[in-house]
């Protein structure tokens, strides 16, 4: 998956098919099954000391938002590839090889996007994340910043935006 700043998801074909098959599973049978799993522990008696009934409608809750983010990243899904910048830009749909506080030995590749989208076995960063935002709309050669998790700042400078083609 990639997000555009149209707020266009564009996801692969296999993506997609995965993405609409969970859905229809969770809005089908699993809705089903978990109603089926709340009636049951229901039936069992004292609902504020029940254990399974606590359980069953915490499972429906996440499901149901697992549901609202598939519907969702779905209405705004556009099947096929991401447009990729000619000019060197990083953008979302593209793997990019950076290499840390400039050092070429030391070098990382992913793919900028989420991982809906690849269906391999690259790391994958999200457009959103520290690192990915830190390099997208930024060109190759460039060097950039982005604080890390612990506080401080991390340098890497970019050394190649190719588009994916996994």
């Amino acid at each position: 998956m990639t997000q555009t700043s149209e707020n266009v998801t564009w996801l692969t074909q296999e993506a997609y098919n995965k993405l609409k098959h969970e859905l229809e599973h969770l809005t089908g049978p699993a809705r089903t099954e978990i109603a089926g799993k709340i009636a049951a522990a229901r039936e069992e008696g004292d609902l504020r000391e029940n254990g399974g009934y606590h359980a069953a409608k915490e499972e429906q809750g996440k499901q149901e938002l697992r549901i609202r983010q598939l519907t969702q990243l779905l209405d705004n899904a556009k099947v096929g590839a991401a447009p990729v910048s000619s000019d060197g830009t990083v953008a979302p749909g593209m793997v990019v090889t950076i290499a840390f506080d400039g050092d070429e030995d030391d070098t990382l590749d992913f793919l900028l996007a989420s991982r809906e989208y690849a269906s391999s076995d690259i790391e994958t960063y999200s457009p959103q994340s520290p690192l990915g935002s830190a390099v997208v709309d930024h060109k190759v050669g460039q060097d950039v910043q982005y604080e890390l998790p612990n506080g401080k700042t991390a340098s890497v400078r970019i050394l190649k935006a190719e588009p994916y083609n996994g």
